[in-house]
């Protein structure tokens, strides 16, 4: 069941790598978003994932990012996650799943940790990029 929205983003891509070209271009994209996560906690999100594509136009991406709360930088949550993008014109929409973890046990963090959630991003070309997240119940 799809649950309450969990974090909401705005940022802006910050570099790009090439990976691999062997089974076509993999490359790696790291992001720096600014948002709010739920309770209105205003948070950065520094995203690094690596897409390659695949049959039919899509792209398979995988990520991993880090969670910290912009008044307290120290507390922060981690998370994994894969998904699939497509193209329509210049813009990049990607979907899929996240899965949080945190070592804040009474922080405002807590709630992340083993959190699921289901995540639509969309980057456009000049690097703009926003984005959703809400739990997987």
């Amino acid at each position: 069941m799809l649950g309450d929205l969990v974090y909401e983003a705005k940022g802006k891509v910050a570099g790009y790598r090439v990976l691999d070209i062997a089974e076509g271009p993999k490359i790696e994209v790291t992001i720096s978003q600014n948002g709010t996560l739920r309770g209105g906690i205003e948070a950065t999100d520094i995203v690094t994932y690596w897409s390659i594509p695949r049959p039919g136009g899509a792209h398979y991406a995988e990520g991993k990012g880090v969670f910290m709360i912009k008044d307290n930088p120290s507390e922060t949550a981690t998370w994994t996650g894969q998904g699939i993008a497509h193209y329509s014109g210049q813009k990049r929409r990607d979907v899929g799943s996240v899965f949080c973890t945190t070592t804040s046990t009474t922080g405002k963090l807590a709630f992340l940790n083993n959190l699921v959630g289901v995540f639509e991003y969309e980057t456009d070309e000049t690097g703009n990029s926003q984005g959703k997240i809400w739990e997987w119940k």
